[in-house]
């Protein structure tokens, strides 16, 4: 068995910024750990995982290989990270890299996308394809969105009895179904032959076309719109249902619902990563990860769902709430922070308000996700979660609300609902 984590490029993550400025986004920290770390974890648990492939078209860079060397040595699994020359698309990447996916032998691999949170139930989709006795079968992890969302993802309809896949469409214009794909796949060799028809395909209909840049996009294959869609009703996709947490990482608000889900996740799987009330310490409500470098008054109150990373102070009764506090930062005496990502190296002084608007689904509606917000609806800022770039410090005793701050910005008063570069 592989694993095989698409992690993308600098281009992508456009929603992120400012955040992806400073780190490559699936190394961003989600409640405490970087996001593709949580897809690597559940990767090494699967009995007989050989090797765990990285693809994006990052350059290498120093934090990247930093963490490839440390998840190496965490989880004892071979972990590399393959550069593709451009952008592939999710199908293009890995067969361009198919010789060193299947390299060793390799019987079956997943692929992942890194920008989503999951349980990532690796076995249980194993144990499908088991069942169905199809060696060649693939899987897709699915899991129920309601209505009105299911639009904005690949919809699958299946046989209720079999769990066949019999027809697949990427972000239809109508209803389908309720049944998204979770960008979660488990795929064998006899994958690369339906890549290489649609790759064949399209050779054939740019040689028709002869334009001038054709050889690279022959190359750019949409596993969901090529692939899936083809292989509906084939008898060779299915689909596994979950019934455990599923997110998409898109935007910096939904970072912190991925905390959320994280972190309470942690209380089964990591809760020595969970803080305990102690005397002496910090009031902790709820579930909140504090690296263990970081330095917190005892009079401060921190929780629900609050991620403090290396390094950061926290100075005497300050109240953080639903938020990402990244490391270096600094909150001095009696601040105030709720709904906020607090970027690297930033200070916050005493008395400050920084407050963002949550972008949760409706927690009313079991089957609800997280709405991709536009940044801008009417030509005003959406109001979502506070963005403080890196470096950015805020004066005492303003208030910063529902707004983006770029890095390295020095505030000299209040802001509402804006964007400040």
């Amino acid at each position: 068995l592989k694993a095989v984590i698409l992690i993308g490029g600098p281009q992508k993550g456009t929603r992120f910024r400012p955040l992806s400025f400073e780190v490559p986004k699936p190394l961003f920290p989600v409640a405490g750990v970087p996001m593709v770390q949580h897809h690597i974890e559940a990767c090494a648990k699967v009995p007989g995982m050989k090797e765990i492939l990285l693809m994006g078209f990052y350059q290498p860079n120093e934090a990247l290989s930093r963490f490839l060397v440390s998840a190496q040595q965490e989880f004892k699994v071979p972990i590399r990270y393959l550069q593709e020359y451009a952008a592939l698309g999710t199908g293009g990447g890995i067969y361009h890299f198919r010789d060193q996916i299947l390299s060793g032998g390799a019987e079956a691999f997943f692929v992942l996308n890194a920008d989503v949170c999951s349980e990532f139930p690796l076995q249980e989709m194993l144990e499908i394809r088991q069942q169905h006795g199809d060696v060649h079968s693939f899987v897709i992890l699915g899991t129920t969105a309601n209505r009105t969302q299911a639009l904005n993802y690949g919809c699958i309809v299946a046989n209720v009895d079999t769990q066949e896949v019999q027809h697949y469409v990427e972000k239809p214009s109508t209803f389908v179904s309720e049944i998204i794909n979770c960008g979660i796949y488990l795929f064998t060799p006899a994958i690369f032959q339906h890549i290489g028809e649609v790759f064949q395909r399209n050779q054939q209909e740019l040689a028709v076309e002869e334009s001038s840049n054709g050889w690279q996009r022959a190359e750019v294959i949409r596993l969901e719109q090529d692939v899936f869609t083809a292989l509906a009703g084939s008898g060779k996709l299915y689909v596994y249902k979950t019934d455990g947490f599923w997110s998409q990482i898109k935007s910096a608000g939904s970072a912190i619902y991925a905390s959320r889900l994280y972190l309470n996740q942690y209380s089964k799987s990591h809760p020595e990563r969970l803080a305990q009330n102690k005397p002496g310490g910090p009031v902790i409500r709820g579930n909140v990860y504090i690296h263990p470098t970081a330095s917190i008054d005892s009079t401060a109150v921190l929780g629900p769902n609050v991620s403090i990373g290396e390094g950061v102070t926290v100075g005497a009764g300050v109240r953080v709430r639903e938020s990402i506090v990244l490391h270096g930062a600094s909150l001095h005496d009696h601040t105030c922070v709720l709904n906020t990502i607090v970027g690297w190296d930033s200070t916050i002084g005493r008395w400050a308000r920084v407050e963002g608007t949550p972008s949760d689904p409706n927690p009313n509606d079991p089957y609800a996700k997280i709405d991709s917000e536009t940044l801008f609806r009417d030509g005003r800022l959406t109001p979502s979660i506070t963005i403080l770039g890196c470096s950015v410090t805020i004066p005492a005793e303003v208030v910063i609300l529902n707004s983006i701050v770029l890095p390295h910005k020095e505030l000299s008063r209040s802001y509402k609902n804006q964007i400040i570069l």
